[in-house]
């Protein structure tokens, strides 16, 4: 994405909050005749052998894991809170609206999920990202059933192999900083995390 350099997150740690925060996410890849194909889809962030993993899952009549299997290379994208910006925030009147966002980026290379066990422990991982105690449940359902269930997705672990993260929240202009925070704070849910993130970051205080 284009990432200019006073909005590139200098700590990855940013990143993987951004992405446990706001898990449903794109996943992008091309398909047969080189045109992208996006499925939404929540993904559960990991970690194994050193290395950040997402974990998810399609519909098996969802053609996506068929390219994935060709073509393990992907971009998954995850969008955290946004908000129109307007250019009161500024001390003088020769400005224009802009939007302030919070994104990540993550190339990821794909590997398919098909023993039926693993697929289970795959599927307790989100659930328990979202409604943990419905395990139980899972666990309480006739065998043919999760059988049946597990047969018509394919999982498959994302292994992360590059991660940008752009906080587009008008660093370079500190001028607009105290009335941007101010007029966030009394906003919407959105734009309250977004002054949420202004104070992490630094540019304001608590």
């Amino acid at each position: 994405m284009y990432l200019p350099t006073q909005f590139r997150a200098k700590d990855e740690a940013h990143a993987l909050a951004l992405m446990r925060a706001h898990p449903f996410a794109n996943l992008i890849s091309v398909d047969d005749d080189g045109f992208p194909c996006v499925t939404h889809m929540p993904l559960h962030l990991t970690q194994e052998n050193q290395s950040h993993v997402l974990l998810g899952h399609c519909a098996k009549a969802n053609p996506h894991w068929r390219y994935l299997k060709t073509r393990p290379q992907a971009l998954v994208t995850f969008m955290g809170s946004h908000a129109y910006m307007s250019p009161k925030v500024y001390p003088d009147l020769t400005r224009v609206p802009t939007w302030s966002y919070l994104a990540v980026h993550a190339k990821v290379e794909a590997n398919l999920v098909e023993e039926a066990q693993a697929k289970d422990r795959l599927l307790k991982q989100l659930i328990g990202d979202h409604e943990p105690i419905y395990a139980a449940q899972w666990r309480g359902l006739a065998k043919d059933y999760q059988h049946k269930m597990l047969n018509g997705i394919v999982a498959f672990e994302l292994r992360i192999t590059e991660l940008q993260c752009k906080l587009k929240l008008n660093q370079h202009r500190p001028e607009s900083h105290t009335a941007m925070h101010a007029a966030y704070t009394q906003g919407t849910p959105d734009e309250q995390a977004l002054a949420a993130w202004m104070v992490k970051l630094g540019m304001v205080q608590p």
